[in-house]
């Protein structure tokens, strides 16, 4: 008897490894197509991936390998394209048939966008993925009665918001893309550690050729982190801003962290309303010349708490790659620099 149950429960963590294994090579095949669907539609990123990934089966259901058709989207009266027929609800169903992966995620992204009741879907915040899947559920996309608890479980597992987080340029990504713009951006990243009380200093130079996108977020208000926010502009004049919102100039610049800023000298994020205490996710990975105040805005958390949680000061910036966290104090607070690397800054890190 306990061989056999050693047996089944080796044959059942087997199973679970190989399922994990195809859903890590799916979302590795899969990704960057769904990070641009993203760009171009507003679909969520982690949406599109864990739909695929449940309804295609891992890309290995009949209909996903006769017809690239990863979402099991049917004819209806309004295509006019090839078609399959495979038994579902009834026997012998018409679906669309997509001469590759990517058409399928396309038309994916434009059966949501433009069917009227998924319209909701598009007010709520990209990242909140629980919302998205239970409003998919509401709104009559699946028959499963467990279908956003699937769809959550997938997320989780395969850690898919951070595809949407790169959509939204929080993250480095590497993908070409028509809709996101890049500039290459060359940097030298110059850190100095001085170990102990002694003399002896160790640098350590660090060059990087990497594509960094155009932000790309919407016109007009929408939310981060569940507080309305907007893109505004260069040159954009803050009392004009807080007159229009109806807001004081005093507090939307206490809002936005800003000290006396009269003209915006740059594009960035200004909050409307109070910033909130922790983030959607866990932590924030640092990109190259990215400083504390730009995190707090991109992800809509207050800057008293990000300095809280990493023991740090909101002066100082984030060296390349560190965690800076987002919900909880970090064990091991993140390495900080006195001033953004450039090509012929030095910068002194701070552990």
């Amino acid at each position: 008897m306990r061989q056999l149950l050693f047996l089944l429960a080796l044959l059942s963590t087997t199973f679970s490894f190989s399922q994990k294994e195809k859903g890590i090579a799916y979302v590795e095949k899969y990704k960057e197509i769904a990070i641009t669907e993203m760009q171009r539609s507003g679909v969520p990123a982690a949406i599109t991936l864990a739909q695929g990934i449940l309804e295609s089966r891992f890309g290995e259901s009949d209909l996903s390998k006769e017809s690239n058709n990863h979402f099991g989207i049917k004819c209806k009266l309004d295509w006019n394209g090839e078609k399959v027929y495979h038994d579902d609800d009834s026997r012998q169903e018409c679906f669309r048939k997509y001469n590759t992966v990517a058409e399928s995620y396309k038309d994916h992204s434009d059966f949501l966008k433009s069917r009227p009741h998924y319209a909701s879907l598009f007010s709520l915040n990209p990242t909140d993925f629980e919302s998205w899947a239970y409003g998919l559920k509401k709104a009559g996309y699946a028959t499963e009665k467990n279908y956003p608890e699937m769809l959550i479980k997938v997320i989780s597992d395969y850690n898919l918001n951070q595809y949407t987080y790169i959509a939204l340029n929080k993250a480095p990504n590497s993908i070409d893309s028509s809709l996101a713009k890049t500039a290459v951006e060359r940097t030298t990243i110059i850190t100095t550690v001085v170990e102990d009380e002694k003399d002896e200093v160790e640098t350590v130079s660090k060059i990087s050729d990497k594509k960094v996108a155009v932000e790309n977020y919407p016109k007009g208000i929408f939310n981060i982190n569940g507080c309305r926010v907007m893109y505004a502009s260069e040159g954009t004049s803050m009392l004009a801003l807080a007159q229009t919102n109806n807001i004081t100039l005093a507090k939307i610049l206490e809002i936005n962290d800003l000290d006396e800023v009269e003209i915006l000298d740059k594009n960035q994020l200004i909050f409307l309303e109070k910033k909130q205490k922790k983030g959607i996710t866990d932590f924030h990975i640092a990109v190259a010349n990215e400083s504390l105040h730009d995190i707090a805005q991109k992800e809509g958390v207050r800057m008293d708490m990000l300095v809280e949680y990493n023991s740090t000061h909101k002066k100082l910036n984030p060296i390349l790659g560190e965690k800076i966290y987002l919900r909880s104090k970090a064990l091991v607070p993140p390495k900080m620099s006195l001033a953004i690397a450039t090509s012929s800054t030095n910068t002194s890190t701070i552990n």
